[in-house]
């Protein structure tokens, strides 16, 4: 009776776990707005912070352009755009975001606009270990109707844990030492560039091939 119900149990457990992987696999991105209004060129908007650290949207749009530019759209170069809306008045992120579609449309001629939210930027600092973190919520969207084209994540971390093998000290002064290093050198720059690829470039969840994506054939 006792293996009979673990033998119920166990095949339980399976389907279920089955079920789930049938779930996951199943699940797509969904490409029917995209295809609708598929744009060619792209503006990016510096993006919202929600992080403690003041310079990372300009770190973060400084690793966009070349996945984007991968992926076969053209890109509005993202110092020119921030440097227009800043002389027109906007000199912060926060405004720059509430500029009007129409506007963008009537002043710069993008097909469609990239908004960035940035989430989470910087380093971490634990009792043993550091992290380095960079987390974005990115959408594109239509300019002539508004309509969201695509939504996707950017996450990325580089743990560095110490073991010295000198005992719990020799951890703390190696934990120390890092943390002094990882002040003077910022990963997040590289950390943005391999999330924004991953993001962008992804083939199952990323943007859909562009009009000037080069093909090996091309190339």
């Amino acid at each position: 009776m006792i293996y009979s119900t673990r033998r119920t149990t166990l095949v339980l457990i399976i389907v279920g776990l089955s079920l789930m992987g049938c779930a996951n696999m199943s699940a797509k991105t969904d490409y029917s707005a995209f295809e609708q209004y598929y744009p060619r060129s792209i503006l990016v908007i510096p993006p919202l912070n929600n992080s403690v650290e003041a310079n990372a949207p300009y770190i973060y749009l400084s690793t966009i352009t070349r996945p984007l530019a991968e992926a076969g759209y053209y890109v509005y170069p993202v110092s020119v755009v921030d440097a227009f809306l800043k002389d027109n008045g906007l000199p912060t992120p926060g405004e720059m975001n509430a500029v009007p579609l129409e506007k963008i449309r009537e002043n710069i001629g993008a097909d469609a606009v990239l908004y960035v939210t940035i989430e989470e930027w910087g380093q971490k600092f634990e009792l043993i270990s550091s992290k380095s973190i960079v987390s974005a919520k990115a959408r594109l969207v239509d300019v002539q109707t508004g309509t969201i084209l695509w939504t996707g994540s950017a996450h990325l971390s580089d743990s560095s844990g110490n073991s010295s093998g000198g005992g719990l000290l020799g951890d703390i002064v190696a934990a120390v030492i890092d943390q002094v290093a990882g002040s003077v050198v910022d990963r997040t720059h590289g950390l943005s560039s391999q999330a924004n690829h991953i993001m962008i470039l992804n083939p199952r969840t990323g943007l859909l091939p562009g009009p000037y994506k080069l093909t090996a054939k091309d190339s």
